[in-house]
């Protein structure tokens, strides 16, 4: 079976998040897992690391690829991307689920599309995602 490089990584700066969300990796790590399941990807594993005297790091490994959040509390920044392989993951609703979430005052994004050669870069467009 022959499988297919088709891949796309949305990459997003949101500048202007409250200290205490951008300082807390457990309720980031539980955003991330809402978020994968949101956009319809499967969960393999989950990893954070909380440091000191602030920031944290959140990286959730998927069947499909990755998705991550690396956070400067003292700046209001968080670096957060996600990446999926093959057609049915769409990384853009993982996205759009965290933005929501964090309530950036500004976000900068830009989406790859990977695996079909060279790099396509575009920037996607941001909707607030329909919290439930």
């Amino acid at each position: 079976m022959e499988y297919s490089t088709f891949g796309r990584h949305v990459a997003v700066d949101t500048w202007g998040v409250d200290f205490e969300v951008l300082n807390n990796a457990e309720l980031l790590q539980s955003h991330l897992v809402e978020a994968a399941e949101a956009c319809g990807a499967t969960v393999l594993s989950v990893q954070s690391k909380q440091f000191e005297p602030q920031g944290a790091t959140v990286l959730v490994m998927l069947s499909e690829s990755h998705l991550s959040i690396h956070t400067y509390p003292e700046r209001g920044f968080a670096a957060v991307d996600c990446y999926t392989c093959g057609e049915t993951v769409d990384p853009q609703l993982a996205i759009d689920y965290l933005v929501s979430i964090l309530k950036p005052e500004k976000v900068y994004a830009k989406k790859l599309i990977r695996g079909l050669g060279e790099l396509q870069v575009e920037t996607p467009a941001m909707a607030q995602a329909q919290l439930i």
